[in-house]
């Protein structure tokens, strides 16, 4: 039963996605005729390669001592809405958190006006190569620490009471308890990077600052948007494909899987981080964390509560946008976080199998594979593939608010899967054969061996599918009407007609809306590790 429900969910992801892409070839009969590798495809390509791999270094060397000063200080003043802000770049459309990055680190923003008033006459520019990287490390630096945390906290406790026994130094603990951990998650977390800034595209526009730091994806958008020759949109999307699925490959044999230990499932107690200046080492990266992904919320909250929010607040479109974005991101969440849960068991469960043939081996790693590679084909190119599709049938409208959510929840599986396997691995390493052994299965096993653990990660992972769908701006951008309006697209339509003021409330308002849901996602911690019973 459950292998079966993990090939259903499979063999829905691979046909939504296939029937999107071959609407879009059905619509040359004569197939892209021009030249797949020229001069700007050879230019575009090095920079999309160039970008994501610097910007993919960049954040999870950030992110590692970031991850590991919150594993080390539970008691750190604040740390559970570090953690909770952290969160925050995921939910909000990628031009209103530009504007934040500009308003901060713009020629008119913030540190450039102290730089210039300490006399540095020549400030930073953000446009160009290193807005880019700036904006893919704000965006992407929190996701890996926070992954990379979860990770650490698996450690079985044991471990740590081994470390005090032995009087480890700091060094030895990262070297021999805490890096193995971090180095099984690394490739999952850098493919999920690398493949976020590799299909950048509102960033990449924004803050590119002109043709020579064009990327593959803005050259898919102007296949389709301003010469509409879907084979050459298709012929782009598969170089995009091609090389980020071997980059994965790469990343996928040289890197083990993250080791599962036995534990008798005794409270994790850390004895280490607590002399002074491991103290004043830890605090001062949280500090610098807390600086570079607070201050552009900072300056958007500064900017939305000059707007006048009262009136934003009995605005009619407002409440049809909010509740159209509420029920979207709702079902899209749920959606993605079921079907990855699913697949996940089901990919367990094939593989308990004593005699797993091929066919076994080939169905676990598709299942592995489908989650990274819908990430790779581009939002853009599945509404348009459906609104291909669906335009024969009848008005498109009707069916827009589905073909969204698949979309969102879609867009949301890599997070969401790299969220819940490591924890449902651990989980299941730690309690499969005892349930067996015992004969619990079904829904008694879902209740009272499943539920307890999974609980956390299964609502992290919610909490940043609903976020995602929540400040997603590229499927509602085909579909979005008067009839279906949801806060990102009701944000930029203000923007448009330059109601910058609204536009900034709304903005504020997302940004709280997405606190909220992060709240939820950690709600129980209380200053707790989080992962610590996954």
């Amino acid at each position: 039963m459950t292998i079966a429900a993990g090939a259903f969910s499979l063999g829905g992801i691979l046909l939504f996605v296939a029937l999107a892409v071959v609407a879009l070839l059905a619509q040359s009969s004569g197939g892209y005729a021009g030249a797949p590798f020229d001069a700007y495809v050879w230019r575009v390509t090095r920079f999309t390669l160039l970008q994501a791999s610097l910007s993919t270094i960049l954040s999870v060397l950030f992110a590692i001592p970031v991850a590991r000063a919150l594993a080390r200080q539970a008691s750190f003043p604040g740390r559970i809405w570090l953690l909770r802000l952290m969160a925050l770049p995921l939910g909000l459309p990628a031009l209103v958190a530009a504007l934040g990055l500009i308003q901060v680190w713009g020629r008119q923003g913030f540190l450039n006006t102290v730089l210039v008033a300490i006399g540095l006459n020549d400030p930073i520019s953000i446009y160009g190569l290193f807005g880019i990287l700036l904006a893919h490390v704000f965006f992407n630096m929190p996701l890996a620490a926070r992954l990379m945390l979860a990770g650490i906290e698996r450690i079985p406790g044991e471990y740590w009471r081994t470390t005090a026994n032995l009087g480890m130094p700091s060094v030895a603990i990262f070297r021999f308890i805490e890096w193995p951990a971090i180095r099984g998650l690394l490739p999952g977390i850098a493919g999920l990077i690398f493949m976020l800034c590799a299909t950048s595209f509102t960033l990449v526009l924004t803050l590119g600052g002109g043709p020579a730091a064009s990327t593959i994806e803005v050259a898919i958008y102007q296949a389709l948007r301003f010469d509409f020759d879907p084979p050459r949109a298709i012929a782009l999307s598969g170089l995009q494909v091609a090389l980020t699925g071997a980059l994965l490959l790469v990343l996928k044999v040289l890197a083990p899987p993250p080791p599962e230990s036995e534990t008798t499932g005794k409270a994790m107690r850390r004895f280490d981080g607590v002399s002074g200046r491991s103290r004043l080492a830890d605090g001062l990266w949280l500090i610098l964390a807390l600086a570079f992904v607070g201050l552009p919320f900072a300056a958007i909250a500064y900017s939305g509560l000059q707007a006048d929010l009262p009136r934003l607040a009995r605005d009619a479109a407002v409440h049809r946008a909010f509740a159209t974005s509420a029920v979207i991101a709702f079902l899209s969440g749920a959606t993605a976080v079921g079907a990855t849960a699913v697949m996940i068991r089901a990919q367990q469960v094939t593989l308990m199998r004593r005699q797993a043939g091929a066919a076994a081996r080939g169905f676990t790693g598709m299942i592995g594979a489908s989650t990274s590679f819908v990430l790779l084909v581009p939002p853009v190119i599945l509404g348009a593939g459906w609104f291909l599709l669906l335009r024969p049938v009848g008005d498109v409208a009707r069916l827009a608010p589905a073909v969204v959510i698949a979309i969102n929840a879609l867009m949301a599986l890599p997070f969401v899967h790299r969220v819940l396997a490591p924890a449902m691995a651990t989980h299941a390493a730690r309690t499969d054969r005892l349930a067996a052994s015992l004969g619990i299965a079904g829904f008694h096993r879902l209740r009272w061996i499943d539920w307890p653990p999974l609980r956390r990660p299964l609502l992290m992972a919610f909490s940043f599918a609903m976020a995602l769908s929540l400040g997603d701006l590229g499927a509602v951008a085909l579909f979005g009407s008067q009839d279906m309006t949801t806060l990102p697209w009701l944000l930029y339509s203000r923007m448009g007609s330059y109601r910058t003021a609204d536009a900034a409330g709304l903005a504020f308002i997302l940004g709280l809306i997405c606190l909220v849901l992060t709240v939820l996602g950690t709600a129980g911690d209380n200053g707790a590790r989080e992962g610590r019973d996954a």
